[in-house]
């Protein structure tokens, strides 16, 4: 998800994608424990992604 999207979204939007972005992030890291991954790199922008909401979370609760 990029910038400019979670810009657009409401803060009860945000929380809604951040849980969803930690459930895909703990459902990527059991995977790759069970199995290696086809392509590893989706743990990285998983939790990139979930770095950018929260931080866009605080910043909205700091305003």
């Amino acid at each position: 998800m990029k910038q400019s999207e979670i810009k657009e979204l409401s803060v009860a939007d945000l929380h809604e994608e951040l849980d969803k972005a930690r459930k895909e992030l703990s459902n990527l890291k059991m995977t790759h424990a069970i199995s290696p991954l086809e392509n590893p790199m989706q743990i990285r922008a998983s939790r990139r992604t979930i770095a950018r909401l929260a931080t866009e979370i605080t910043k909205r609760e700091l305003d």
